[in-house]
């Protein structure tokens, strides 16, 4: 675990400077089609300061993991969540709602997917940025409209004091998601969650709020989660990755090792289907073979088995563990000592 902001361990339960602990999370939908395991006995920490990307293919259950944490799937009516989230010495999923609400939104921020759908398009910038400065940190109207027209141009908003009497459809996307990260960082929380925070944006755009993230949180000395299914999003910004399939973290390690020599067969599935520069060749882009299982019916062994290269009869009778490889890294795969020794061509 990296070092970050020093925390007082004493008022944690949790050792070190380690902010969150999830242990066997496990989030389960009903549905006309079954249980749908959309979150698998999902567990790692995130260090106070951390900068931390949780990949993986869409419907992997990256958001509905974030939702957890910040309490949203105790909203669904048919959603079973057990394991826990400890953060700061308290299981989230055990608080009140009440208790609940006070932490969300203070102490752990969310930038959501599309601020398309997240701004409330009938209320101005100015009532979207102060309202959680007054409910939180309870300051007057006018000083938190002082604090917002602040946080709008540590984001980059230019005019920031005539901007925050407009309304969201009066901004571009990229200055929309730059209200979204002012709005989550205006009660210096902890732990920010960023699922998918460059959707939509031209990479120009993209460049910028990932920067703007980084330099954000180093600053605020907040840990952040960014969830993604873009490798080159969390490639130069985060830490450490973890990669989420089929609701399971399936390889979690530190950036550079990951990305030089991953130990899943899907971590290099992932990272082979990513346009290379010095590959021009329209061939030179793979994918990976079949299709996401269906998280309402997963196969008895290892879920990744009928897309897997190296697939043998002990992927498809048994699921693998999440097991220490090497470099503070883990995978779940019976082949990863051949993928650590470098010993398949997939690797080459």
């Amino acid at each position: 675990m990296l070092p970050g902001v020093a925390i007082d361990s004493a008022s944690m339960s949790v050792d070190g400077n380690t902010l969150l602990r999830l242990t066997e999370l496990t989030v389960d939908f009903a549905s006309q089609e079954g249980t749908v395991h959309a979150v698998n006995r999902v567990s790692f920490d995130v260090a106070a300061g951390e900068l931390v990307g949780l990949v993986g293919e869409s419907g992997c259950g990256k958001s509905v993991t974030a939702n957890a944490i910040i309490g949203l799937t105790g909203m669904v009516p048919n959603a079973a969540v057990s394991g826990a989230i400890d953060f700061l010495g308290k299981d989230l999923l055990t608080l009140p709602e009440p208790e609940l609400r006070a932490i969300r939104g203070r102490d752990i921020s969310m930038i959501f997917q599309d601020p398309v759908t997240s701004l409330n398009p009938v209320l101005s910038i100015e009532r979207l940025m102060t309202e959680g400065l007054e409910v939180h940190l309870g300051l007057s109207h006018g000083d938190a409209v002082k604090r917002s027209i602040e946080l709008l141009g540590e984001v980059g908003i230019p005019k920031a004091a005539n901007r925050i009497k407009d309304y969201p459809h009066q901004f571009s996307g990229g200055m929309r998601q730059r209200v979204m990260i002012a709005i989550a960082l205006s009660c210096n929380p902890k732990l920010l969650l960023a699922d998918e925070p460059t959707t939509a944006l031209d990479v120009t755009i993209q460049a910028q709020i990932l920067r703007l993230l980084k330099s954000l949180s180093r600053e605020h000395e907040a840990a952040v989660i960014v969830i993604t299914h873009d490798l080159g999003v969390v490639a130069g910004m985060c830490q450490r990755i973890l990669v989420m399939y089929a609701g399971r973290i399936v390889e979690s390690g530190p950036a550079k090792p990951l990305f030089a020599r991953p130990h899943h067969p899907y971590t290099i599935g992932l990272l082979k289907s990513v346009p290379r520069l010095n590959e021009p060749r329209a061939d030179s882009l793979q994918t990976i073979m079949g299709l996401p299982p269906d998280l309402a019916h997963l196969p008895p062994g290892c879920a990744f088995a009928p897309r897997c290269f190296l697939a043998t009869d002990e992927c498809w009778a048994a699921g693998p563990e999440l097991e220490p490889t090497d470099e503070g890294r883990m995978s779940a795969c019976f082949h990863r000592d051949q993928l650590r020794a470098g010993e398949t061509e997939a690797v080459a």
